[in-house]
């Protein structure tokens, strides 16, 4: 619980560990038969250095280069299942969550995704009960005007994946457009360090020539690998045999509406210490 709180207010799992780890070294320091709800007071701490953390980045992720994706989680099959798990770390709500302040992200994940009181959440984050509701009902919302669409089954999403990692493969432009919605978003993020889209890519056929295309002027072969990441359906990427990143992919009603793609080195040292990265 205490790292899925702080992924949710970070959007890096790696800054969640660390998170976790300060959580840790400060809670040996208390004689835990004098505190009387020891989940509440683990919540406070993790939720208070979290928030140190999101405070410090917001600044940093105003200098970053493209488009900031969250660190892909790999997760297992059944956190698919689990529609609201799945969806409060979907990338898609996750990049909803930048959207918010600080402190509403955290009194929103804190309410939303682990109904915490808001007697718990005052203390967490310095605020009176009375004005954590009011943050709440705001940050709920700004988040429902955003919320993504319903998704499909998980059947039905893996099947759109197949289709899509079968288009990509063959560079089968209109299998692509087929298994792309119309209005599809493609984000990807190099932080700088690899080539990527500076802004969303916007339309079914903008985002099957972006993806093909590309590849097809540098010479590559592209093959895929089905995995998890973030609840979502997603394909591990190689160009030439070499991993390449991560690509979360959105389905509604059959087709894909967004694909998330972070090649940014640094926020896939997880992902991939986690992930047998071999080919079929």
């Amino acid at each position: 619980m205490l790292f899925t709180v702080a992924y949710e207010m970070l959007g890096s799992a790696a800054d969640a560990e660390d998170v976790l780890q300060e959580t840790w070294l400060r809670w040996i320091e208390v004689d835990p038969e004098e505190v009387r709800d020891r989940r509440a007071y683990l919540v406070r701490i993790t939720t208070r250095q979290a928030l140190n953390r999101l405070r410090a980045a917001s600044r940093r992720r105003e200098a970053y280069v493209g488009p900031w994706l969250p660190e892909p989680l790999l997760t297992a099959p059944d956190v698919a299942e689990d529609v609201e798990l799945a969806e409060s770390v979907s990338m898609a709500m996750m990049l909803v969550l930048e959207t918010l302040s600080p402190t509403e992200r955290a009194v929103f994940v804190l309410r939303e995704a682990f109904d915490v009181g808001y007697d718990e959440i005052a203390a967490a984050v310095g605020k009176n009960p009375a004005a954590v509701r009011q943050i709440a009902h705001r940050a709920r919302r700004h988040v429902d005007a955003r919320r993504p669409r319903r998704v499909v089954s998980p059947a039905e999403a893996r099947a759109a994946l197949e289709s899509f990692r079968n288009a990509v493969e063959a560079r089968d432009l209109q299998g692509l457009l087929d298994v792309l919605a119309p209005d599809v978003v493609l984000v990807s993020d190099g932080g700088g360090v690899k080539r990527a889209a500076v802004r969303p890519v916007v339309g079914a056929g903008k985002v099957a020539r972006f993806y093909l295309g590309g590849s097809a002027k540098a010479g590559v072969a592209i093959a895929c690998e089905p995995t998890a990441a973030n609840g979502d359906p997603a394909l591990a990427v190689y160009l030439d045999g070499a991993f390449d990143g991560v690509m979360a992919l959105r389905v509604v009603d059959g087709r894909i509406t967004g694909l998330y793609y972070v090649r940014n080195p640094e926020k896939l040292t997880r992902f991939t210490a986690e992930t047998p990265l071999t080919l079929r």
